[in-house]
């Protein structure tokens, strides 16, 4: 006995239905009008969208397999299928499976697999996307989910949420929901790469002679030794605060850009600004 729509599927007659929903997924995005734009990608795609539709189904499986290609007049399905497009499909199956549920899926009704994935943009802090955490989220169709936001997401990332996706008609597949990730700028934090930068403002006292400062960082707090001498615009470099690349595995930079504020003059006690202009060298 020919068991044609295993074949379709790529499957053994023996295989389980995780197997069987993972086959079907692969070739249904291969087959993808939208992606493949071979001449008998439409056809074979609506092969396996009707192959799945029986398959799927412990019921209709069994009566698949008990029965055959005989209910395709003793032909291969595929073979069937090409040569009677006509053919009313939930008139032949309603005798074995009770409705026209194959149909829908078969004919052109069908409901693509692709069209059951729905995706949805998502706003999360720049501290979330450096450091990582759980972030509730208020979905489109009014349920508010808690998700798991790994550490070192970029933005335009994608997060997928299994199965709550649209589902298909008959209730067979279930999409997954797409979350597409944005990451709202920090005003004090610039991005480049995996590396991060960060303005320190320091005292014109603290350039001159130096002085361990104490730095806020979206993770900790640092203790920092400024030198003497430091020159505005000099960056210091703390090794693998920066941002985690979770592809490379590798954490990047921070760098603390220094920023010296200058005191104000009406400020300061006269005579020390006499002292000031006196003593203070006017060339480079």
């Amino acid at each position: 006995m020919s068991k044609s729509l295993y074949e379709l599927l790529e499957v053994s007659q023996t295989a389980t239905q995780g197997e069987i929903k993972k086959a079907y997924r692969k070739l249904a995005r291969k087959y993808h009008p939208d992606i493949n734009k071979s001449s008998d990608a439409e056809e074979k795609f609506k092969e396996i969208n009707g192959a799945y539709e029986v398959l799927s189904d412990e019921t209709k499986r069994s009566q698949y397999d008990q029965h055959g290609d005989s209910m395709f007049g003793n032909q291969n399905f595929s073979d069937y299928s090409r040569g009677n497009e006509n053919v009313n499909m939930d008139d032949l199956f309603s005798q074995f499976f009770g409705g026209g549920a194959f149909a829908n899926s078969f004919g052109g009704g069908f409901q693509q697999a692709e069209d059951l994935d729905i995706e949805q943009k998502i706003i999360i802090a720049f501290r979330t996307s450096l450091i990582g955490g759980k972030e509730s989220v208020y979905l489109q169709n009014g349920e508010t989910v808690e998700i798991n936001i790994p550490k070192g997401i970029r933005d335009g990332e994608k997060l997928r949420l299994k199965g709550r996706g649209k589902k298909q008609r008959g209730g067979y597949n279930v999409g997954d929901l797409f979350l597409i990730v944005q990451v709202h700028n920090h005003p004090d934090y610039t991005l480049e790469g995996n590396d991060i930068t960060k303005n320190l403002n320091i005292s014109l006292h603290t350039a001159m002679f130096g002085q361990k400062v104490e730095v806020e960082t979206l993770e900790k707090t640092l203790n920092i030794n400024i030198p003497a001498n430091v020159k505005n615009g000099q960056k210091f470099r703390i090794r693998q605060s920066g941002l985690y690349n979770r592809k490379t595995k590798i954490t990047g930079n921070l760098y603390l850009n220094v920023n010296v504020i200058l005191p104000k003059i009406d400020e300061l006690d006269s005579d020390f600004v006499e002292e000031l202009k006196e003593n203070l060298p006017q060339s480079l």
